[in-house]
């Protein structure tokens, strides 16, 4: 870490209350940069549902690597991603039908890790990717891809559970 050292004059308050806002603000920016993933938690016949997140996705990690495969039964685990995912879904109870989609004007990719597995998929609807079914309850993590290297798209989670 750099040290900057000021030398304030009584006659210059206005210069430590700039370095002291320039400061807070790079200390923000970096706590941002590192922020965690966005963390919803629903059980059944929660409300609103759909249940809608925004999102930016995208990253410079293959999303293979993320998960140790290049597809699952639902598709393929494409595109590129951050190292964290960009959502945790809890899952307080079983879900019997539950349908993840997301909508972008992009091309993108899902990929979901939880319990019982990992689930990929790109083009569920249209290039809109999704994953529908059964879902145990837990703790899943969800990363949405782009397939441009460090390229962020932003998009829309839907959450619905059919009833």
């Amino acid at each position: 870490m750099n040290h900057i050292r000021f030398t304030i004059r009584r006659s210059q308050p206005w210069l430590a209350i700039a370095a002291i806002a320039l400061f807070t603000s790079l200390a923000t920016q970096s706590q941002v940069a590192l922020s965690q993933p966005a963390k919803v938690t629903i059980a059944p016949q929660f409300s609103p549902n759909p249940l809608q997140v925004e999102g930016v996705g995208g990253g410079d990690v293959a999303a293979s690597t993320i998960v140790g495969t290049s597809a699952t039964q639902t598709g393929p685990c494409s595109g590129f991603v951050n190292t964290n995912p960009d959502h945790v879904l809890k899952l307080t109870k079983f879900f019997n039908s539950l349908n993840l989609q997301v909508e972008s004007d992009e091309d993108t990719a899902l990929i979901i890790k939880g319990p019982g597995g990992v689930w990929c998929n790109d083009d569920f609807d249209g290039k809109n990717p999704g994953i529908s079914g059964q879902w145990q309850a837990g703790d899943y993590a969800i990363w949405v891809s782009s397939y441009r290297k460090n390229h962020s798209p932003n998009y829309t989670l839907r959450v619905r559970e059919d009833r």
